[in-house]
């Protein structure tokens, strides 16, 4: 919103200056984006008369005048504008004068002929007005007057940047009444006199959308001059608010608009068949704008209509076939209230942005309509004369918008605002606001006013009485807040250190969608339906996730497309597991997955090229593992995945329970997901290693460990893991650690079997072990072998 200082003094005038002035509206949350002055800086320029006028005898396009500026002599001045001539009043760059650009007048000759001073463009003189030839001025222009004050040409324009919720703004009187508050002065509207009816015409006015449109007025009047001319305060006006002049009736209209608030137009009566008709749009009706364009109109537009066609767009944009024009004697000027979200939307699907269309989509006072009215007649009477027929009315009560009522406590004032303000003036600035307030126990009641339809709910009341107190009257205060520690159990493992442990190795991780293509899905998890979504996003994203595989597969491909020869990705993120018992039929489980593809190591010339494999991943697995430190709970067996392949693919077991799976991605699953070669992964529970084992302090033995070897030989399918475990759990408390160092089958050994070398370290912590306490657990162990596998020692 862009307005005139000048034209704002009029209705309220603050003892402030004008950077004084934009600072205050700034800090009360109306941003003010720039301030500019309405014209040039000049001097000397006066008000004077074209006394005579005649043809240079020496050019064509130049003129010879006398010119009156109530000086004693007249001035002699050549003059090249086509519209100079005898009579008219102008402004005057007189002998010394200087205009914009530090240009300065002299006394000079053109073509042979004196010139003593300059007939003034708006242009010359700094003024952002398009005209052609120097600036015609009113009748009434006294001369000689200095030209600035005639004008009024010590102003500033002050453009605010308003907020959605701020529409009362948008005018000189809602920008009026911020200002009174801000300052405690008085603000006075205009006065003007209601124009009483000279003639009783009126029009059948048909509101068939009461929702759209709870108020509509409608007012004849006949025999307008539209040839008359804006007056140039009025111009003036309109050009400082960022609005060109076009003719007197649209002017007039504009400035009602730029003065309240309220958005009008004027329709050419000549032009409507019958009466006029509120009414939804039909689907692809054609209406002609005022510039010239057609729009198809959709079945959610709002039309202002008469019985045979659409004639506007309900608060966006009039029609051209019934626009007001040169030849237009009768004009219907209509005043509506349009429900805001009748409006919102419409004029930006038609790209369309207008001044009307920008008001009603934030919100308009509903009780400005019949003032608005009566303020364009008296204008249009005064300016373009006509008579005047009754204001036809048609309105829908229970449509209309009503004032909110709410309740600010006491309490949610001072909390919010971290201070206490008076009571006092609490009620003194919701009162200056405009509100009717009411004080209650627990703290105020307070009735809107009409302008403010952004005051719903209490915070808005909160941020009213803090912005006119003023923030900056708000004492600093250091926030008070009482720590604690955070409750949490040490034994548990942050995912933090899991992720930063994984990007050391190489890893990256991803983020992937929570919902992934069914088919896709079904090639990893075939044997359980997952939930599908009934308003997915696409067909591609239908099924929630019962793996992470999925959206990690598709990522690596993704890279792979990209040239990226070596991947290696992590993720963690839920599961959804549909599951009738649990809350809303569903199980959502948060899981740790990774995958490995390409190169083992970026290409170095000290390092051979090769491919990843399955212990690639196992190792850095068992990395994580570690972190729990409790990673001999964990172990591999060999198990099938519908999504792995055969022989090359492992559970995760803890306690006796699978909590995942690792391996390498099936050569079938390979094809089907475009992965460009071998692809290992893992998936795993993150409930089965969030918790890690404490560490406790021992004494640290001062007597020497003994290390005793044994190769023991078993058969090929028992697991050396099972074996080691069993020497664990059957040396006793002398068995401080337990090591595979070799696995060996061939010449020796029978085939069918395996050599196991196992180091066993044995140390006591209160004496030194002889060999009998030595001898004593390694039978144990080497006994249990034999009962559990059957294994002997190895000659």
């Amino acid at each position: 919103m862009k307005f005139s200082e000048s034209w704002l003094r009029e209705w309220v005038n603050p003892a402030v200056n004008s950077e004084e002035l934009a600072h205050q509206i700034t800090m009360a949350g109306l941003e003010v984006d720039g301030v500019e002055a309405v014209a040039g800086e000049f001097t000397g320029v006066k008000v004077g008369q074209v006394v005579e006028c005649a043809q240079h005898p020496d050019a064509d396009k130049l003129r010879v005048t006398k010119v009156d500026v109530g000086a004693e002599e007249l001035l002699d001045i050549v003059c090249g504008a086509s519209n100079c001539r005898q009579g008219i009043k102008v402004a005057v760059a007189t002998v010394g004068a200087v205009l914009p650009g530090d240009f300065k007048i002299k006394k000079a000759k053109l073509r042979g002929q004196p010139s003593h001073g300059m007939l003034c463009s708006f242009t010359e003189l700094g003024i952002d007005v398009e005209s052609d030839g120097i600036m015609e001025l009113a009748e009434d222009a006294v001369l000689g007057t200095d030209f600035r004050e005639f004008l009024g040409l010590d102003d500033v324009t002050i453009d605010v940047d308003l907020t959605a919720n701020r529409a009362d703004c948008l005018s000189i009187a809602g920008l009026a009444r911020e200002v009174g508050v801000l300052n405690r002065a008085e603000v006075t509207e205009p006065q003007f006199e209601i124009v009483a009816p000279t003639a009783a015409d009126t029009i059948a006015i048909d509101v068939k959308a009461p929702a759209a449109c709870p108020r509509y007025l409608g007012r004849i009047i006949r025999n307008v001059n539209v040839q008359a001319e804006t007056p140039l305060w009025m111009q003036e006006k309109l050009r400082r608010c960022g609005t060109r002049s076009i003719d007197p009736i649209v002017d007039i209209t504009n400035y009602v608009l730029l003065e309240m608030g309220q958005p009008m137009h004027a329709f050419d009566l000549a032009k409507i068949d019958g009466g006029i008709v509120v009414r939804m749009a039909e689907q692809g009706e054609k209406l002609t704008l005022l510039d010239g364009n057609e729009a198809e109109l959709n079945d959610n537009t709002l039309v202002i209509a008469d019985n045979k066609q659409a004639l506007a767009i309900a608060g966006i944009f009039g029609g051209e076939f019934s626009g007001v024009n040169t030849e237009t004697k009768d004009v219907l000027l209509e005043c509506a209230f349009f429900a805001p979200d009748a409006i919102r939307g419409r004029a930006r699907s038609y790209g369309l942005h207008t001044d009307s269309s920008h008001r009603f989509e934030r919100g308009v006072d509903a009780t400005l309509q019949t003032k608005a009215m009566e303020r364009a007649t008296a204008l249009i009477i005064e300016i373009c004369g006509g008579e005047v027929a009754p204001i036809v009315e048609v309105e829908s009560e229970a449509d209309l918008p009503k004032a909110a009522t709410i309740e600010l406590r006491r309490t949610k004032l001072d909390r919010l605002l971290g201070h206490s303000i008076a009571s006092e003036e609490v009620v003194e600035i919701l009162t200056r606001l405009g509100c009717d307030v009411e004080t209650t126990d627990a703290g105020w009641k307070a009735v809107a006013p009409a302008w403010r339809f952004d005051m719903a709910i209490e915070e808005d009341l909160v941020e009213e009485v803090g912005r006119i107190y003023g923030y900056n009257n708000i004492p600093n205060q250091s926030p008070v807040a009482a720590l604690s520690m955070n409750l949490h159990k040490e034994a548990n493992l942050p995912l933090k250190r899991v992720r930063d442990l994984l990007v050391d190795r190489g890893y990256q991780e991803a983020i992937t969608y929570s919902f992934v293509e069914p088919e896709q899905q079904k090639l990893i998890v075939p044997e359980i339906e997952p939930l599908i979504l009934p308003f997915p996003i696409s067909a591609e994203m239908s099924a929630m996730r019962l793996s992470l595989w999925t959206g990690l597969l598709n990522t690596v491909v993704f890279n792979q497309k990209r040239q990226q020869p070596r991947v290696r990705l992590f993720e963690a993120g839920l599961r959804f597991i549909p599951e009738e018992s649990a809350e809303n039929g569903m199980r959502q489980e948060m899981m740790l997955a990774g995958v490995i593809a390409g190169n083992r190591s970026d290409e170095h010339w000290d390092i051979a090229t090769n491919t990843v494999d399955f212990f690639d991943l196992k190792g850095d697995l068992e990395a994580i593992l570690e972190l729990t430190a409790n990673e001999a709970a964990f172990s591999f067996k060999a198990a099938k995945h519908p999504a792995l392949h055969p022989g090359q693919s492992a559970a995760i077991v803890v306690d006796g329970k699978e909590v995942g799976f690792i391996g390498t991605v099936h050569p079938e699953l390979e094809r089907k997901f475009g992965l460009n070669g071998r692809t290992i992964v893992f998936e795993i529970e993150w409930a089965a290693i969030n918790t890690r084992m404490l560490p406790e302090a021992v004494v640290v033995s001062k007597f020497p460990a003994n290390r005793r070897d044994i190769a023991v030989v078993v058969s090929e399918d028992v697991a050396a893991g099972d074996v080691v475990e069993a020497c664990r759990a059957n040396g006793g408390e002398l068995l401080t650690d337990v090591n595979l160092f070799d696995v060996y089958t061939g010449k020796g050994v029978e085939e069918g079997n395996k050599s196991l070398a196992i180091a066993l370290t044995l140390q006591s912590a209160e004496r030194t072990l002889e060999e009998a306490d030595i001898a004593s657990a390694v039978e144990a162990i080497v006994a249990a072998l034999a009962e559990k596998f059957g294994a002997s020692l190895r000659d």
